[in-house]
């Protein structure tokens, strides 16, 4: 893990320096792809939450308490190395799958991440997610419908 780059250094940073203590803590639970030589090449991280109603779109808050349950996708970061092939696709699909699988046993409305940045915006929206009407870059995919 310590040559991990990304294009985000404090996505870097917090798989090499955080990671393993939320995962012991229970924080949040790190998903990493390795390539064969068990290099990782990309990492996510899941954890519960909750979204206020007023920062959520109308269609996740409808009907939703205030705050709504969410699944948080806190980190999701690929090698600088292996940019653009599509890593980080295979990496969202999979917090879906495992978010979908755990809202059935605990209950939640939508995915929540915080994109770092705009490009990073742009891959959550090319992806389904909807933007926060007051936060920009808090987006969420909710889960009826997922893939």
């Amino acid at each position: 893990m310590d040559d991990f780059r990304c294009s985000a250094p404090a996505l870097a940073k917090w798989l090499l320096e955080r990671a393993r203590q939320n995962q012991a803590s229970g924080a949040s639970r790190c998903f990493v792809a390795c390539d064969e030589r068990r290099r990782v090449v990309g990492y996510y991280a899941l954890s519960a939450g909750s979204m206020a109603h007023e920062a959520a779109p109308g269609r996740i808050r409808r009907n939703m308490p205030d705050p709504i349950p969410v699944i948080v996708l806190g980190r999701l970061a690929v090698h600088a190395d292996r940019a653009g092939q599509g890593i980080g696709q295979g990496l969202l699909k999979d917090a879906v799958l495992r978010s979908l699988q755990a809202c059935g046993q605990v209950g939640a409305r939508a995915l929540l991440c915080h994109a770092i940045d705009e490009p990073a915006k742009a891959f959550y929206l090319k992806h389904g997610f909807i933007a926060s009407p007051i936060h920009p870059l808090t987006l969420m995919l909710p889960f009826k419908g997922a893939f």
